[in-house]
């Protein structure tokens, strides 16, 4: 296929969000964050930075935390992709976002949505035995494990505190 330079490439990819199979045609430049937003209105994830460093669109792609501003689209055919709306079952609040409203771990709320699944992938590695940066032999859940494991995540309110007593309490 021949292409001229700034075209637009069309393709067919299919993924499943929050459970649900959904096949789109889309542009081969379109970020995972713009078409979770853009084209099928789960508008959880926001659109902070928009250059990886805030972790305001942070998703679950095949179970792992990615940001999504910086994951592209077809590079991600057929994941199993979570937003913060998947994350209830039945209407029932996920067990972390009950922990998050008991602490009141937000303020706006604009970064919360990326903090819990940051939080969600974060709880699944530690349970995994991931080490991190302050991990000595076993990893528990500390403040310090915490913080460590959730330092891509900002919150420009400075709701940290919270966050990790939420986090805490939610863990194993």
């Amino acid at each position: 296929m021949t292409e001229s330079p700034g075209q637009a490439v069309l393709v067919e990819l299919s993924l499943r969000v929050n459970g649900e199979e959904r096949s789109l045609v889309v542009d081969t430049r379109t970020s995972l964050l713009d078409l979770l937003r853009e084209r099928l209105g789960l508008t959880g994830a926001k659109k902070g930075c928009d250059h990886g460093q805030c972790g305001a669109c942070t998703v679950l792609i095949d179970g792992r935390r990615a940001n999504a501003c910086l994951a592209l689209a077809v590079a991600h055919t057929d994941a199993d992709v979570v937003t913060v709306e998947g994350l209830a079952a039945n209407g029932d609040l996920d067990p972390l976002q009950r922990a998050f409203v008991e602490h009141d771990a937000f303020q706006c709320g604009y970064c919360t949505p990326g903090q819990l699944c940051s939080a969600t992938g974060m709880l699944d590695e530690l349970a995994d035995g991931w080490p991190s940066a302050v991990s000595e032999g076993d990893v528990e859940l500390t403040a310090a494990e915490v913080r460590e494991r959730m330092s891509g995540n900002i919150c420009r309110c400075g709701a940290y505190a919270n966050l990790v007593a939420a986090i805490v309490e939610a863990g194993p």
